[in-house]
């Protein structure tokens, strides 16, 4: 559910996600060249979708993240530049109809003038906003980072994100805590920036540290020290190697 009403159960923790390379073990878009390459696309929208169902693969571990979520009320939320409709299908279609409950900011395919998403060339895209990537992810976050700013005596929610590439930059600073995929320029930007992460190679360490977060056998602080050091021992590693 959207802001405000996500915040009416007094979640302990809201869980912000990419979906493309993040969720997915692949990409399902070019972030460079999304636009031209999806509107040049001239196959039936419903096709689209049964193409990539077949081909697109979720990380194994989400659909246990996810099932541990709904069980805690742990809100998820998925922010994309990719395609609502597309990114609802996939969640349904490897997840289950639970799947049906993320609530998806992304952006939306309507029918082009005069035609339908089911005919040929008949679909395009209607982006969220006008940002680069059609999504400025921070733009959903920024209001519970202001609510609980102007309320100090509500009880805050740790607010967690995961992602893996350019396009998360800007919800990274909306956070309490950021998941970097392994391997990305995205922890040498957190690095960079001073901004608290953790590195993920899969979803269950997402789900093994969120965990811990929600119980309080942790604290932010500690994942985020344990985070960097992890990144420099990786560093370490690769420079040893040459």
């Amino acid at each position: 559910m959207p802001y405000p009403e996500t915040l009416q159960e007094k979640p302990k923790v809201i869980f912000f996600t990419d979906f493309d390379g993040t969720i997915t073990l692949k990409d399902s878009k070019a972030a460079d060249s999304f636009r031209e390459m999806m509107e040049s696309v001239t196959t039936p929208f419903p096709e689209c979708i049964k193409l990539l169902c077949e081909n697109i693969k979720l990380d194994p571990y989400f659909k246990d993240f996810y099932y541990w979520s709904r069980e805690n009320k742990v809100p998820v939320i998925v922010l994309s530049s990719g395609m609502t409709p597309i990114i609802r299908s996939l969640l349904v279609h490897l997840v289950g109809p639970e799947a049906n409950d993320i609530e998806i900011i992304s952006n939306e395919v309507i029918d082009k003038p005069g035609m339908t998403k089911d005919q040929e060339d008949g679909w395009q895209l209607k982006f969220h906003d006008d940002s680069g990537f059609g999504h400025d992810k921070s733009l959903t976050i920024r209001p519970y980072a202001k609510h609980f700013a102007e309320q100090p005596d509500e009880p805050k929610p740790i607010l967690l994100y995961a992602g893996d590439g350019v396009s998360d930059l800007s919800a990274a600073r909306e956070t309490d805590l950021l998941f970097a995929k392994a391997g990305r320029d995205l922890v040498t930007y957190c690095e960079r920036e001073g901004i608290p992460f953790a590195v993920f190679d899969d979803w269950q360490s997402i789900l093994s540290t969120t965990q811990d977060l929600y119980n309080g056998k942790t604290s932010l602080k500690k994942v985020a020290n344990e985070g960097a050091q992890e990144a420099q021992k990786e560093k370490q590693q690769v420079r040893t190697a040459k």
